[in-house]
């Protein structure tokens, strides 16, 4: 399996193994899902408030390694002198409007105006939850350079980024930051903003390599060989994050969920593991807290360090389970 280039039939980016979407012909079994479904998709328990102290990112992580997770896949990874802000959301709904749709469990612990210097951004792929509009517009003229996987360049010009900041990337493709290397890698998912222009911009993960660590953000795939394939050529991992949540039984292909997730990490020669895409919107026919719940049994019976912090609070990455999610389970 090569992990240089992607692939496309006619003008649309396909995965290196047959995968099937979520798109119109699973509606019906989705809604179903959704219908049928008890769980506790949404807290009933008002979450947070989380803040975070800002005064953590005058002084360096002291290992070099630290993370602030702001909520979902938006993550603040500060790695061997650099900062980097991964697929960052902060409007409220992650939706085409902002009057309805998946509303977000808390409010982002950081202002987006207090963020500490940001050395570069990572946009995965174009997916609502991942890419939001309002968050991207904030950064226009502020010259944070993106990396953003192909396609993706079209959106952030549109919304005020300029294109001579922006690294477009295919899958193998590097950029150095600083003095980290930032890779483009293969992820089993697919792309479209709504329900036209389907898998026109590519999907992907990163492998970002410094001087003293080396890391994989995820961002959003489905389980596949391509986890075995890129542990083998660019780890072992000090720390994957991973998606953990939004999983159903009709999607399997697209999200991992829990239990394949940890297998990945496995596959990736991973460290430590962070459960990410989880505990922030509803988006899956499962409790808002399941996939931290599952993780932890998961990771006691396959012998996995996890690292699931506070959202908001910086923390250097050291095998932590804090239990946070519980004090706000029903």
């Amino acid at each position: 399996m090569s992990l240089s280039g992607s692939r496309k039939k006619g003008n649309k980016f396909i995965n290196t193994i047959p995968t099937e979407s979520a798109g119109l012909d699973k509606m019906i079994p989705i809604l179903k899902e959704y219908i049928n479904n008890k769980a506790e998709n949404t807290p009933k328990i008002a979450l947070g408030p989380f803040k975070t102290d800002l005064s953590v990112y005058n002084t360096p992580p002291e290992s070099g390694l630290r993370v602030t997770w702001v909520g979902h896949s938006s993550l603040l990874i500060e790695i061997d002198g650099i900062r980097i802000l991964t697929d960052p959301v902060w409007s409220q709904r992650v939706s085409f409007s902002q009057s309805f749709g998946p509303k977000r469990f808390y409010q982002p612990p950081i202002a987006l105006a207090d963020l500490p210097k940001i050395d570069v951004i990572i946009s995965s792929h174009d997916h609502y939850d991942h890419l939001d509009k309002a968050t991207i517009k904030f950064f226009a003229g502020k010259r944070v350079p993106f990396i953003c996987s192909l396609g993706v360049c079209t959106y952030l010009e549109s919304w005020g980024i300029d294109k001579a900041i922006i690294h477009e990337v295919d899958w193998g493709d590097s950029v150095m930051i600083g003095n980290c290397n930032i890779t483009a890698a293969p992820a089993r998912h697919f792309s479209g903003r709504g329900i036209t222009h389907r898998d026109e911009t590519l999907w992907s993960s990163f492998v970002i390599k410094g001087p003293q660590h080396n890391i994989y953000f995820g961002a959003d795939s489905g389980y596949s060989p391509d986890f075995k394939a890129i542990g083998e050529a660019f780890g072992p991992f000090d720390l994957t994050m991973l998606e953990i949540g939004a999983y159903g039984q009709h999607w399997a292909d697209i999200h991992m969920g829990p239990d394949n997730a940890s297998n990945a990490h496995l596959d990736l020669k991973g460290d430590i593991m962070m459960g990410i895409h989880w505990g922030t919107f509803n988006l899956a026919p499962h409790a808002w807290y399941e996939p931290a719940e599952r993780l932890v049994q998961f990771g006691a019976d396959k012998h996995i360090k996890l690292f699931l912090p506070e959202p908001g609070k910086p923390t250097e990455v050291v095998p932590l389970v804090t239990n946070w999610w519980k004090k706000f389970m029903s």
